[in-house]
């Protein structure tokens, strides 16, 4: 299990991930950096907890917006052939999952954060 360093408002954090992942983690940590320093910028320094709280329902909104595009895409397919229908069901299970996988690492990132 590797052991990597993130930086998010400022502040230094040890998280653990598996090996060969190291990349992806630090780019999810980059993206919650934006998040905060966006909200730190329209709202100030309300607190690490508040701001983490603040960052992850933002991403949260991003990640249930787009599930209810890709819903929203599947539902228009209807009236496409059939071929068209499956490899869009397949893109959409494929982003689905991309999705779900993703907000299972931003919980454990902030349940790491949280520990410290």
């Amino acid at each position: 299990m590797a052991q990597i360093e993130v930086s998010i408002n400022g502040r230094t954090y040890q998280v653990a991930c598996d090996d060969g992942e190291e990349e992806h983690l630090l780019n999810l940590a980059d993206y919650v950096d934006r998040k905060v320093t966006e909200l730190t910028k329209s709202i100030g320094q309300v607190g690490e907890a508040r701001l983490m709280l603040m960052a992850g329902l933002v991403i949260a909104d991003e990640l249930a917006e787009t599930v209810d595009k890709l819903e929203t895409a599947q539902k228009s397919t209807s009236t496409v052939s059939p071929d068209s229908v499956k490899a869009n069901n397949a893109l959409a299970e494929a982003a689905t999952d991309a999705l779900s996988t993703v907000a299972q690492r931003i919980e454990g990132i902030a349940a790491s954060l949280e520990k410290t």
